[in-house]
């Protein structure tokens, strides 16, 4: 017995390898014959030695069999191999128990080669099926064949498709699904390269070389691999799309084929691409809806001058009976008339009364879009069409689908702009900006202007057919000097809002301020009179007490009314179109003196007059007026044409 004097002679006798080491001071007390036999190694020259130079590179493996050996006093393990005399790895199946020592506690390891034990178990069951007999040997046969039955049904039975590969890749076998799938017999496969007969090419019709096949990569890595989207070719010549599974057949821990399970997934893609179109068109229809309410809370939110038409003159009976007239229709309509008389009142009254209530009116105002974005404003545009085109954008055109769009201003439109703009009005249909697909809408357009399109398009500056598509059905929007009877109404209307909406108590016109508001021209027409009331409101007391002259320009920097004309001669003459058209030229004139020639800009003329800049530009246009001869102050008068 090759062992410390401690221990017995029993210790030589085991019939495993066997030895006894002193844990922590890592060191082999005791080792058998066998032990030895299996390291490569005399025992005499394993004792005293390091235990875990036996066990290279597996301290941590070590240390825990031995701590739970010490801890519960047995352990087992099949993790460690040991490393022989030849260094050659043997894998071991390992028993642990713990020893009294004098100082330290002692660790007993039973020893075994794992592959020994495998060969000896099968040498077992060998024998033990011939100590059987006969009997015992058929009744395994048959139990093999009931299982090769039971795996025939499976194959018969499964709806996914089944075949199996060898490691050339000839094809060994097909279950029925396959060849239904396929269109081939099994007999038709059975020995030929299956990659080349269903899995050649892809779906674009591209080569799929043999090498890059996951099919093939299963028994070639012996991994097993899963596609989630392929194409395999029938055999009419046509393809459908697959998901299958490649397991690699093992054989002594050699990949030696491959059993493909694969399923015809057309009816899945299908159903995903009309999920995603029905996810997109749902998208589309949540932007859109979120653009309308984004747009009818601002209209909501947005100060109208008008909430109905107001007035009893032959002017706005006339208007009424125009709109009550074309309303019904899908016809187009041009509204003419100065700035403020309420041409988008006359709008909305149309679209309100037309079958197009329940779909929303979008306003485009045409004077504050920049040039370059008209055509995305109207038509929108895709992701990347130009730079800042972060998104998919909606145009107001396809905002409007199935109601009405308000082109406000519509002599500020670019020219080169016109021709699409005629296109939709002629055919319901256009592109976005950077997109091929034409879109088509359904959409009645009302268009609004002061200025006078068919000499616009005399003078080349506006398309004349496109002034002949939007004037199908005409209506000027009266100036408020044209129809004073209206005023006291007007005037009233206003007041009531206006004490509404500042807190204040109700106050009523008198006749003197009825008399005062009808003899001044209102250059500024409706807009201009609900601005006046407003003010005045807000200055008044407990009686309001309505004076224009506070406005007049002598009295403030920045009037916001132009005083009422002199009478010339007597009190109650009457002033004629040319006598208004001359105050409001001297009125002008004397507004862009004061702010040296500049129309826009602060302390500029329109900020003077209370008009829009736009506004005040067409007017100058109408009348002739070049700011520039002011600026230079090159003499242009008042009474200069």
């Amino acid at each position: 017995m090759t062992t410390t004097p401690n221990l017995d002679h029993w210790f030589d006798q085991l019939p495993e390898p066997a030895l006894v080491a002193d844990v922590y001071g890592d060191r082999i007390l005791a080792i058998n014959p066998r032990a030895g036999q299996l390291i490569g190694q005399p025992c005499e020259r394993l004792l005293g030695q390091r235990l875990t130079l036996l066990f290279r590179g597996q301290r941590g493996k070590l240390i825990g069999i031995t701590q739970e050996t010490l801890a519960k006093g047995r352990a087992w393990s099949t993790e460690l191999a040991l490393t022989s005399n030849s260094d050659r790895k043997i894998e071991l199946e390992l028993s642990a128990a713990a020893l009294p020592g004098p100082d330290t506690p002692h660790v007993l390891l039973l020893m075994r080669d794992r592959r020994q034990l495998k060969s000896l178990r099968e040498k077992h069951e060998v024998n033990h099926y011939h100590r059987g007999g006969l009997l015992e040997w058929k009744r395994v046969q048959q139990l093999f064949r009931d299982m090769e039955h039971e795996n025939q049904l499976i194959l018969h039975a499964v709806g996914e498709g089944i075949y199996g590969v060898d490691a050339e890749g000839r094809t060994t076998f097909a279950n029925p699904a396959a060849e239904r799938m396929l269109g081939w017999r099994a007999d038709e496969l059975m020995g030929r390269v299956i990659h080349r007969v269903v899995h050649h090419s892809h779906a674009d019709g591209s080569i799929f070389p043999l090498k890059d096949c996951p099919i093939y990569g299963a028994f070639r890595d012996g991994v097993v691999k899963r596609v989630g989207e392929d194409w395999f070719w029938r055999r009419d010549g046509s393809g459908f799309p697959v998901e299958y599974t490649s397991t690699p057949i093992m054989d002594n821990g050699h990949p030696v084929g491959a059993v493909v399970v694969f399923k015809d997934i057309s009816q899945r893609l299908e159903a995903e691409k009309e999920l995603r179109e029905a996810l997109a068109e749902v998208d589309s229809l949540r932007h859109r809806l979120e653009l309308e309410n984004a747009y009818l809370q601002e209209e909501l939110s947005a100060e109208h001058h008008f909430h109905e038409i107001v007035g009893k003159s032959d002017a706005i009976k006339s208007i009424v009976r125009k709109i009550g007239l074309v309303a019904p229709t899908d016809a187009n309509v041009l509204i003419t008339g100065e700035s403020g008389t309420g041409k988008e009142l006359i709008a909305r009254a149309i679209h309100q009364a037309s079958d197009r209530r329940d779909r929303p009116l979008i306003r485009v105002n045409c004077a504050a879009i920049p040039k370059d974005l008209f055509e995305s404003e109207f038509f929108g545009h895709i992701k990347g069409a130009f730079t800042g085109a972060t998104s998919d954008r909606i145009g107001r055109f396809e905002l409007a689908d199935g109601g009405t769009l308000f082109l406000d201003e519509v002599g500020e439109i670019p020219l080169e702009l016109q021709g699409k703009l005629l296109r939709v009005l002629q055919e319901q249909q256009f592109e976005r900006v950077g997109e091929n697909k034409t879109r088509h809408v359904n959409v009645r357009v009302i268009a609004a202007t002061n200025r006078d399109l068919r000499e616009e398009a005399r003078q080349k500056r506006f398309r004349e057919d496109l002034y002949f598509r939007l004037n199908v059905f005409p209506i000027e929007s009266v100036p408020l000097r044209r129809r004073v009877e209206d005023i006291p109404l007007l005037a009233q209307e206003f007041l009531d809002r206006a004490c509404k909406r500042f807190k204040r108590p109700p106050l009523q016109l008198r006749i003197s301020d009825v008399e005062a508001l009808i003899t001044y021209h209102w250059p500024g027409n409706v807009r201009e009179l609900e601005n006046v009331i407003e003010r005045q409101v807000i200055t008044a007391g407990k009686h309001l007490k309505l004076d224009l002259s506070q406005d007049a320009p002598q009295a403030s920097p920045h009037p916001q009314i132009t005083p009422s004309p002199p009478q010339i001669s007597e009190a109650d003459r009457l002033l004629t179109d040319d006598d208004l058209k001359a105050l409001e030229r001297q009125n002008l004139l004397r507004a862009l003196q004061q702010a040296q020639g500049r129309v826009f800009g602060p302390e500029g003329a329109a900020e003077l007059l209370g008009l829009p800049p736009t506004t005040l530009a067409s007017r100058l246009k109408k009348l002739k007026i070049d700011p520039r001869l002011i600026r230079m102050g090159t003499g242009q008068t008042e009474d200069q044409p």
